[in-house]
């Protein structure tokens, strides 16, 4: 194709011996680093400018060879010899494709960055998971994208009732990642056995001279403490059925047995050497007295469990503020909706709420616990999503 010399110099593209570099406004409109050139296609028309002013062109081809990243589009100007063909950037570009794209990226920096910004977890269940799905998190939906069980490697940590589900999980998660899982119970089973470094049998946590045998058997420095066992019955609990009995044995187990625990490993002297144990509660959401005009509304129940969960984090907060002069900090946290024993009430629900197996519910609390600090004491977190849950 000629090159048309009817048209006055000021309407032609830049020589191609004298193109100057774009100008520094230029280059910072669109780096190319952050545009996204596959909606750039081969024959569709664009503008591209030259020696300052745009012309109607047409794409040529995109490359993806570094060499080119910072003017990957080749561009022929419309109606121009091809000698005029010249690779630019977004900077040079314009085109309504590019400014779609560049509109999705922004709408999904700003998501992220809203996302990024939450601090509270959703009270609604269903919400929560439908949510998380919507916006595909990774770390909600698959825990292995961001778990990193190294962390763990050769750190000796109590598991308080390990012989089954989560407790259970979590010392074979433990052992996995080469960590030192000391564990307790009543009376081992083989697996429990097989996936601890040391079994302490004969553990109630319901008494305090229990917890005493408990922390005489721990010999050597502890990097972390997770206190597991809980006890939720399969009953109806509510205002025509008042589970007294068993409301009360809720809160031996579940509030006052992480006091008894710690109070336990205090006196033992497991607190106070230089090396200070992280602790960590395993707690529920049923513990948040804000989330019940969510998840109970009209109709309450389950008093004992709620309860429970509720006294459950208020003693852990309370220790945290004891604890916090000695350097010891203590999380509670809701180790997700998992399909064990203890939810299995609920197993109805169990693929509309996102229920998880044990072992990915194990992995979510060692994510968390591997976290956890000073400045995480006495918080109240959600291992689903790693935000905090309101009291």
């Amino acid at each position: 194709r000629l090159y048309p010399l009817s048209r006055p110099a000021s309407e032609r593209p830049a020589d191609p011996s004298a193109r100057a570099e774009p100008s520094r406004a230029q280059r910072a409109m669109a780096p190319a680093a952050a545009v996204d050139y596959s909606v750039l296609t081969p024959g569709m028309r664009v503008q591209a400018e030259s020696g300052g002013v745009f012309y109607a062109a047409e794409v040529v081809t995109v490359s993806d060879a570094k060499k080119r990243a910072k003017a990957p589009v080749k561009v022929h100007f419309v109606g121009y010899a091809a000698d005029y063909d010249e690779w630019v950037g977004a900077s040079r570009l314009r085109s309504k494709a590019l400014k779609a794209k560049e509109a999705e990226a922004a709408a999904q920096k700003r998501e992220l960055k809203k996302q990024k910004a939450r601090v509270f977890s959703l009270a609604d269940q269903v919400a929560r998971y439908a949510r998380a799905q919507k916006e595909d998190n990774k770390r909600y939906l698959d825990i292995t994208t961001v778990y990193d069980g190294s962390k763990m490697k050769g750190k000796r940590v109590l598991v308080v009732g390990a012989n089954k589900g989560l407790g259970l999980e979590l010392a074979k998660e433990l052992t996995n990642v080469g960590a030192e899982p000391i564990t307790t119970c009543r009376a081992p089973t083989p697996e429990q056995e097989a996936a601890s470094k040391q079994v302490i049998k004969g553990i109630e946590v319901t008494t305090m001279e229990s917890m005493n045998k408990m922390a005489s058997e721990i010999t050597g420095a502890l990097d972390y403490v997770i206190f597991v066992a809980g006890y939720f019955p399969d009953i109806t609990d509510n205002l025509d059925s008042m589970q007294e009995v068993e409301a009360i044995k809720q809160i031996d187990i579940c509030a006052l047995g992480p006091l008894r625990c710690v109070a336990a490993l205090k006196a033992a002297g497991h607190l106070s050497g230089e090396k200070k144990p992280a602790i960590v509660i395993i707690s529920s959401q049923a513990g948040s007295a804000k989330w019940r005009f969510t998840q109970n509304k009209d109709k309450g129940g389950d008093y004992g469990h709620h309860m429970c969960r509720a006294a459950c984090n208020i003693g852990g907060v309370l220790m945290s503020e004891e604890l916090k002069s000695a350097g010891v900090p203590i999380v509670m946290l809701h180790p997700g909706f998992n399909r064990t024993t203890m939810t299995a009430k609920y197993k109805h629900i169990w693929d509309i709420e996102g229920a998880v197996e044990p072992e990915c519910g194990a992995k979510r609390v060692i994510h968390e616990v591997s976290r956890v600090t000073m400045a995480s004491s006495g918080k109240f977190i959600n291992c689903e999503d790693g935000l905090q849950i309101p009291f």
